[in-house]
């Protein structure tokens, strides 16, 4: 099994930054995909960004440009740094995985996800 636990959320006002921490342990896997969504109440769970062992990385276009993924394999643990935060952004950030490089942006091909940690950005 794999446990992921995500951390690094909290409130911001307009325009500034946080970056989240997705902190893998358990089995771990050589080829993997570490995905980033989002969940607001009464909606589904979208899709932000994904990155790949073999080095593949994707964002949903809202995003582009403020939002880079990273990863340090020492400590098991991929990144999401948000930039240029807008109230839109508010949400629960869950990070999912799957052991596969073969990244997806559909919330069910991804095996393990962690407990959300809530992102809130004030206007």
């Amino acid at each position: 099994q794999v446990q992921l636990v995500e951390s690094g959320g909290g409130l911001v006002q307009a325009g500034g930054s946080l970056r989240l921490s997705c902190a893998a342990s358990g089995r771990t896997f050589s080829n993997y995909c570490m995905a980033w969504f989002r969940q607001v109440p009464g909606k589904e769970r979208e899709f932000v960004a994904f990155m790949s062992s073999g080095g593949t990385v994707y964002y949903e276009d809202s995003v582009k440009g403020r939002f880079a993924c990273s990863e340090d394999n020492v400590k098991n643990t991929v990144y999401l740094q948000m930039n240029s935060l807008k109230p839109e952004d508010t949400a629960v950030y869950y990070c999912g995985a799957r052991p596969t490089p073969w990244c997806d942006s559909r919330p069910a091909a991804y095996n393990y996800w962690g407990q959300g940690t809530q992102v809130t950005v004030s206007s």
